[in-house]
């Protein structure tokens, strides 16, 4: 009788070679997903790269692709799903799970982090390390650099050198980035390039300390797990021959080091299907190679490019704005959005006069748009840098709007305009002992006890604002904190506009900033928008009482269950709101030499990715779309100056947008 079926020996070879059964699915993908969406679904061998534009159903694809491989017969255990956030890798596992059965859960699913401490802590005697190690957080590390840190020369001898955290952030940046440290002193703090030898003399002796103390950190993890598993041992060929499907959601984030370990997992097998966007590429300060994204074709072989455009989010007239925006970027995959969403109204540019006109159209607007029915939590105000909202959120508040601000700091919580305001508060009420306090310890050589000492003669009437400095005695008022008495003076009894006087309190504080705050390039522009918020008030006292109140919340992680449930509008940079999306969007501060900033004009590659994160605040708008920017910008070293509209603006034509004026 002849059998019916053909043993064979089992090898591994043998397992290698098994192929899934083809059978039926239960999942009706011709239906459920477009042909683009589906071709990346149904793909499986080979090295794939899926350019998912802004709102195209990224996620799903991915979640329906991990189902078809599993209803495939492919083992779940046989396929890594990267992300950049666990919540996002849970999301999708658990979501296939629904969509599928729970078979979804046995997929490696997590962060780069995470899949490389599994593999640290699974092989650490093959790698030399012990299986105790110890991770070092972000302030761990922080830490260890500056007990090193306390040792060096300039520390010792009172010289300026970078502090722990900045020290922290450059070996960082170095490590993923794949840059030497002169060039990223060079970009970022130029002012700390002499003492280059002192800082790579620290990362040195911080390598060492970490080793011999088996302490691994962030970076580290990424570092030995690259090694790992470029080191063609038994150990790293075993983890190589158990990953069958690769797969790296949002790559067009990744770094160096990063796309190194992709690579590095496809060694054995070229199955590699990668999903992201070129166009949202925006994260080049945390280290992100937009590269990558761009040379994933070169790198692989006979990679195919699938480009998901269906758009689902947004109206044919706010993706005909971003289609415009991205046609300008030089280095790019050409491709085109667009929906069958219903028609909408055209969305607006405005041109205000001023940036207090910018906050009252918002404001109005925001209310309209509430009355109408919309909810403050379905919009959003988005902007280039923290600072460009500074003066609307004085107006929101006013106006009793509550809101959330996510991606730097409300205005009165950046310690620079803490100190800023408080020595004009001293100037009002030379009774305020905490502002007292925290002025004069900005001064090199004011201790606590100094400062103790100075207050207790105020207190005691024995120093006064309404004399001159000229009249005290010189041990309680010493060289150092002399000018800002002199300043105090100045303010107390002269008679200045309001502008004035916050031009005379930035110019003396001006110093003292650049030598407490490492990273003062970066800052300096808040003062200038401070100074244009005080140019519009009329008495000290009104901009001190504005600056003072606080909104409606501080924090969201300080919400109650109740709290909720309420109501609030969302402030945010670009970069914390990507992912997200709103019923309507203001962008606002679309200012040449602000959106995009001067400074990355330079390169052409950064004005590129200034262009992107335009592009990102336009996507994420699925109704209403309004784009404004001032006319009248003040400037520290220029004065009030006029300004001109984005340059990204400039193809966005009267048949695409709306143009207006407010003056």
């Amino acid at each position: 009788m002849d059998k019916k079926y053909k043993l064979t020996r089992l090898t591994s070879e043998a397992l290698e070679n098994v192929q899934p059964l083809k059978g039926k699915f239960t999942i009706d993908y011709e239906n459920l997903l477009n042909p683009a969406q589906l071709e990346a679904v149904k793909a499986v061998d080979g090295a794939y790269l899926i350019i998912a534009g802004a709102g195209t159903g990224k996620t799903r694809t991915l979640i329906y692709r991990l189902a078809r491989l599993i209803e495939s017969g492919y083992d779940p255990r046989s396929i890594l799903l990267l992300t950049f956030t666990r919540k996002s890798a849970k999301e999708m596992l658990n979501r296939a799970a629904l969509l599928l059965d729970n078979r979804c859960d046995n997929v490696n699913g997590g962060t780069f982090h995470s899949f490389a401490n599994t593999i640290l802590r699974k092989h650490a005697k093959a790698m030399g390390f012990l299986t105790s190690f110890t991770i070092l957080d972000q302030g761990d590390s922080e830490d260890v650099i500056n007990l090193i840190r306390a040792q060096t020369d300039p520390v010792k001898k009172k010289r300026r050198f970078p502090t722990k955290s900045t020290l922290q952030k450059i070996y960082s940046l170095s490590v993923n980035t794949g840059k030497n440290i002169n060039d990223i002193l060079g970009k970022d703090y130029p002012h700390f390039i002499e003492e280059i030898d002192e800082i790579k003399n620290i990362f040195a002796k911080f390598k060492t300390y970490k080793k011999e103390n088996s302490l691994v950190d962030y970076d580290d993890l990424l570092i030995h797990s690259r090694d790992f598993l470029l080191s063609n041992t038994p150990d790293s060929l075993s983890v190589l021959n158990s990953i069958r499907f690769v797969m790296v959601d949002e790559y067009q984030d990744t770094n160096h080091l990063q796309s190194q370990i992709v690579k590095a997992l496809c060694q054995l097998k070229q199955n590699i299907m990668v999903v992201g966007d070129d166009a949202q590429s925006i994260y080049s300060f945390r280290g992100a190679n937009f590269e990558n994204i761009m040379k994933f074709p070169d790198i692989y072989p006979d990679v195919k490019i699938i480009k998901l455009e269906e758009n689902y989010r947004s109206t044919p007239q706010i993706l005909n704005v971003a289609n415009r925006i991205y046609e300008g970027a030089i280095q790019k995959y050409d491709k085109v959005l667009y929906t069958s969403n219903a028609g909408g109204e055209l969305p607006a540019i405005l041109a205000a006069a001023t940036v207090q006109l910018q906050s009252a159209f918002i404001v109005d607007k925001v209310l309209d748009l509430h009355e109408g029915g919309t909810p403050l939590s379905e919009i959003a105000v988005l902007f280039r840098s923290s600072f460009f909202s500074f003066d609307l959120e004085i107006a929101l508040t006013k106006a009793n709007i509550p809101f959330q601000k996510f991606g730097g700091m409300k205005f009165v919580e950046t310690a620079h305009i803490k100190d800023i305001l408080a020595i004009l508060r001293i100037s009002l009420n030379p009774r305020d002992v905490v502002c007292w306090f925290r002025v004069l310890m900005l001064h090199e050589g004011i201790g606590p006890k100094t400062a103790e000492k100075i207050l207790t003669a105020i207190t005691e009437g024995k120093i006064s604002l309404q004399n001159k400095p000229d009249s005290f005695n010189s041990k309680l008022v010493s060289d150092k904190v002399f000018p800002l008495f002199q300043l105090l003076y100045t303010l107390r009894t002269r008679e200045l506009s309001i502008r004035d006087r916050v031009v005379l309190t930035v110019e003396y504080y001006y110093p003292i900033f650049k030598i407490k705050y490492d990273d003062f390039n970066k800052r300096k522009k808040d003062l200038d928008i401070f100074l244009n918020i005080a140019a519009n008030y009329r008495s000290l006292e009104s901009l001190i009482s504005d600056m003072a109140i606080e909104p409606p919340m501080d924090s969201v992680t300080d919400l109650g269950e109740e709290d909720k449930q309420d109501d609030y509008l969302t402030l945010s940079t670009i970069h914390s709101a990507k992912g997200l999306e709103w019923h309507s969007v203001f962008i606002i501060h679309t200012v040449d030499g602000f959106f995009p900033s001067n400074r990355s004009a330079e390169s052409l590659e950064s004005l590129d990715e200034e262009r992107r994160l335009l592009y990102v605040a336009a996507t994420r708008a699925k109704q209403n779309l309004y784009v404004t920017y001032p006319m009248n910008i003040f400037d520290r070293e220029t004065g009030t100056t006029l300004s001109k509209p984005s340059r990204f603006l400039s193809g966005v034509t009267p048949d695409i947008a709306d143009g207006w004026l407010l003056d």
